[in-house]
């Protein structure tokens, strides 16, 4: 998770020592006073964001949050600048949510061009192998179900993989040869939405770790014909989808109260875990970090859980025999909006 956070702003430095020589002109003239920054503001929730072609994951944060002027902020799971659609961007306590958005499923919708591999997967590579060999639709759907279920994949050489500390993107953009492991990874669904002029367009649904750009690669080499991926939109991350999302103008062009429209309750990202309400004095107890015991014939007595008190989330943890362990608690001041 990329998270940002307001930097403390340096003061001034002083006028130089014995600066007098008894000219006016060559004092230091008065400034008039700095124009008030804006406060940043505890904005908690999640906004879900349909990235445009060309914008960083990094930058897609950093609009957020200076349209919501939130405190904090982080996105669930990088998206190629290449790629666009779905980013979930964390304002404030929902950043603590955000290992639940990345371990959610994901849905793609891709493009593989075929005919040439490249040292990056993707359109923005340099070519590394080439065929005049094009497949048919038949050949393309009749060796998608050997990529369906769990499966070993090698990610491209230009990823974000740790190699001894290093990013393999680094080490491959300093011309040093990566040799990455294959690494197991699930993917539930893959259909041929189109196919036509050396291209096809496909849909995949999938778990954490995945790269669809690998997809891409390993299915040209099955077909022998070689293949990159040439559009890429992200449909779905966990429990956040295109119908839901918004974009940067949106959010941007109306001002921050205008924006609020678009913020999601912090507990939207828990949705695949089950909820239970508390007393307050249950509730004081979680956010101390103090577990509780759960009561009720449709109370959790194992697995994850969260709490919420008088609507309002305090904290998720684990049921370890009906006992809640909390594991983060939420501080659900300023802004946060809550479930209609």
């Amino acid at each position: 998770m990329t998270v940002s956070t307001d930097d403390h702003a340096q003061p001034p430095p002083a006028g130089l020592p014995g600066e007098t020589h008894g000219q006016e002109s060559r004092r230091p003239q008065a400034r008039g006073p700095r124009p008030d920054r804006p406060k940043r503001k505890d904005v908690s929730g999640w906004v879900i964001l349909d990235k445009h072609v060309g914008m960083t994951s990094t930058h897609a944060v950093a609009v957020v949050k200076r349209a919501f002027n939130a405190k904090k902020a982080g996105h669930a799971g990088t998206l190629d600048p290449l790629a666009s659609g779905i980013l979930p961007i964390a304002l404030g306590e929902a950043t603590k949510t955000v290992p639940f958005v990345m371990d959610g499923r994901k849905a793609y919708r891709f493009t593989v061009s075929w005919g040439v591999e490249t040292d990056t997967d993707d359109a923005e590579g340099r070519p590394v192998a080439t065929s005049d060999a094009r497949p048919g639709r038949e050949a393309v759907e009749a060796a998608l179900p050997a990529f369906v279920g769990a499966i070993e994949q090698v990610p491209p050489r230009y990823s974000a993989i740790k190699i001894q500390g290093e990013r393999a993107y680094d080490l491959a953009r300093d011309g040093e040869m990566v040799e990455l492991v294959a690494r197991p990874v699930q993917i539930d669904r893959l259909e041929v939405v189109s196919h036509d002029d050396g291209q096809t367009v496909i849909e995949a649904e999938c778990g954490k770790g995945t790269y669809v750009r690998a997809l891409a690669r390993d299915l040209g080499r099955m077909l022998g014909c070689y293949g990159h991926v040439a559009a890429l939109r992200r449909t779905r991350v966990g429990p956040f989808a295109e119908a839901e999302s918004c974009g940067v103008a949106t959010l941007t062009d109306d001002g921050p109260e205008a924006a609020l429209a678009h913020l999601r309750p912090v507990e939207t990202a828990l949705d695949a875990i089950p909820g239970v309400a508390v007393s307050r004095d249950m509730g004081l107890r979680l956010m101390r970090g103090q577990p509780v015991i759960l009561r009720g014939r449709d109370a959790p007595v194992s697995g994850k859980a969260f709490a919420t008190c008088s609507g309002i989330l305090v904290a998720v943890g684990d049921v370890e025999r009906g006992e809640l362990v909390p594991h983060r608690v939420f501080h659900l001041g300023g802004t946060a909006p809550g479930r209609a």
